[in-house]
């Protein structure tokens, strides 16, 4: 993008590239009536970036685009701002692109501001139930348990038949809580060194996703966790799978307030 002019008079127009990187070469001779609501929002972010204003606000703009181009455009849009260097206030309901394309997320629930930081830390320390479930694909699973503490500190989380027994995180925990669990850290039951288990499951579903496989297993009373299977996982639906959860990795959450308590 460039301004030109002279005699106190300024123009802003789009250089052959600029238009390119947009994917508007072969719309400059129509009128706007004549373009679909994804090439309208590529004229306009077009015209907003020549005018090389201090502060860049984006609402939504790529949501009637289509699967493919938004990922192109979302990619182009942040090499964009990386170098002009304008700070940019992106507005979009696609946890996806807030944690690709911002230095710094804010997550809004009901007009009040829920948590403020950066992707990694909106997405290994949320603040509450609502940030954990909406940062993160696929999202955490939650599960409601009793909590109990021995006399060794060794705590022992359930619901039904659902039993995790693991050391306690520090300070005291209530005796009802919501745990929280993202796909990734549950596996299947191996040898179990590095795992807390083992937990067994009936599959409810199997999603092939061709880099990964998520297996929905129901644990206990309704209760169902999302699993990281591997490539060729072989059982159906209805069987019986024992897996487990990574150690530190599975999160607490107040039942009442929804406030995060840590990990254990």
């Amino acid at each position: 993008m460039r301004r030109r002019g002279g005699d106190g008079e300024r123009k802003a127009g789009t250089s052959g590239r600029d238009q390119a990187t947009l994917g508007i070469e072969e719309l400059l001779h129509r009128k706007p009536r004549a373009l679909s609501g994804g090439q309208r929002q590529r004229v306009a972010l077009g015209r907003a970036l020549v005018r090389e204003p201090q502060v860049f606000l984006m609402d939504e703009p790529l949501s009637n685009l289509d699967a493919k181009l938004r990922v192109q455009t979302r990619s182009e849009i942040k090499r964009l701002q990386a170098q002009i260097g304008t700070t940019t206030i992106y507005v979009t309901h696609d946890q996806v692109e807030a944690m690709t394309m911002g230095d710094r997320v804010v997550v809004m629930r009901d007009g009040v501001l829920a948590q403020v930081g950066s992707p990694r830390d909106l997405y290994e320390q949320p603040a509450d139930m609502f940030v954990a479930g909406f940062i993160g694909s696929p999202s955490m699973s939650f599960a409601p348990v009793s909590a109990t503490t021995d006399d060794h500190g060794d705590v022992t989380l359930s619901r039904g038949d659902l039993r995790l027994q693991t050391r306690a995180a520090s300070g005291s925990l209530p005796a009802e809580l919501v745990i929280g669990v993202r796909p990734k850290h549950a596996r299947e039951w191996r040898d179990g060194a590095t795992l807390i288990g083992p937990i067994s499951g009936r599959v409810e579903y199997v999603e092939m996703l061709g880099r990964e496989t998520l297996v929905g297993v129901a644990v206990a009373d309704g209760t169902q966790l999302v699993v990281d299977a591997d490539p060729d996982f072989k059982h159906r639906p209805g069987d019986t799978i024992p897996f487990g959860i990574e150690h530190g990795r599975i999160y607490l959450f107040d039942s009442k307030t929804e406030k995060a308590l840590g990990r254990i």
